[in-house]
């Protein structure tokens, strides 16, 4: 009797979900969401056997990629990369980018394949983040513990001569903490610092606001913008730091510059 009343309410919750997608805006973002994350995780689960026979090659995220940009098209977002030519060169360098939300890992995936090597720099947090922490682990990706700040500067400067070493590209974050504001919030030096120090040039990229996207109002509005997509245009700028920069005042100016 009990299987039979289960049966008869995950039906009503089939046949309601529908109804609720459509008429609910709060629905709509966590369904989004749930599909975003489901999604993930399960090629997580299959990529870790393949990315476990090169633990820690950057290159496992390419597999990732392929997998996982298509999650853009079910929830109806399309990435418009402006300055692939910066992106396609073979080099080590500092990315740094604006982060509003986690679906920006979505723009990474969709443009992974011409970055080729490429690695992103994480809170240690998402390391147990279940399958999801592994497989992120055994594609390279550096993990730093942003409370004790000691360990973080030495992770991100063992990194930095790591990518200088193999022309590797590392993604970083430098505002630290997720905001969907349409501004450009401070940015912490930790980025700037590590380039200067390997002598590496800083690439900045830009994602633009997330005008579908309301994490307050529970608003993820993808289908009505620009023919049933939404656009979120990527911006790649030129380089703004270069080996000329060599005395601590030239060092000081390039940071303010950019």
């Amino acid at each position: 009797m009990n299987s039979s009343y289960l049966e008869i309410l995950l039906a009503a919750c089939v046949l309601l979900l529908p109804f609720l997608y459509e008429s609910s805006q709060a629905c709509r973002y966590y369904l989004r969401f749930t599909i975003y994350y489901v999604w993930v995780m399960f090629f997580s689960v299959c990529l870790i056997p393949i990315m476990a026979l090169k633990p820690g090659d950057v290159r496992n995220f390419l597999y990732a990629a392929f997998c996982c940009k298509h999650i853009s098209s079910v929830l109806g977002l399309k990435w418009i990369l402006r300055g692939k030519e910066h992106l396609e060169v073979e080099r080590a360098c500092i990315i740094v980018s604006n982060h509003q939300s986690s679906i920006d890992v979505l723009g990474l995936f969709d443009i992974w394949q011409i970055m080729d090597k490429c690695t992103v720099v994480a809170k240690k947090e998402l390391l147990y983040a279940g399958p999801f922490g592994i497989a992120a682990w055994l594609c390279g990706l550096i993990f730093i513990d942003r409370v004790h700040s000691h360990s973080a500067r030495n992770s991100v400067n063992e990194a930095a001569e790591i990518v200088k070493r193999k022309k590797t590209k590392l993604w970083i974050f430098p505002e630290g903490t997720r905001r969907n504001t349409s501004e450009i919030h401070s940015f912490k030096k930790g980025a700037f610092h590590m380039a200067i120090s390997a002598q590496i040039p800083i690439l900045p990229v830009v994602i633009t606001n997330y005008y579908f996207l309301d994490s307050k109002q529970k608003r993820f509005d993808c289908g009505k913008y620009n023919k049933n997509t939404c656009e979120s245009s990527r911006v790649v700028c030129r380089e703004c730091y270069n080996d000329n920069f060599t005395t601590d005042f030239d060092r000081g100016n390039g940071c303010r510059r950019y």
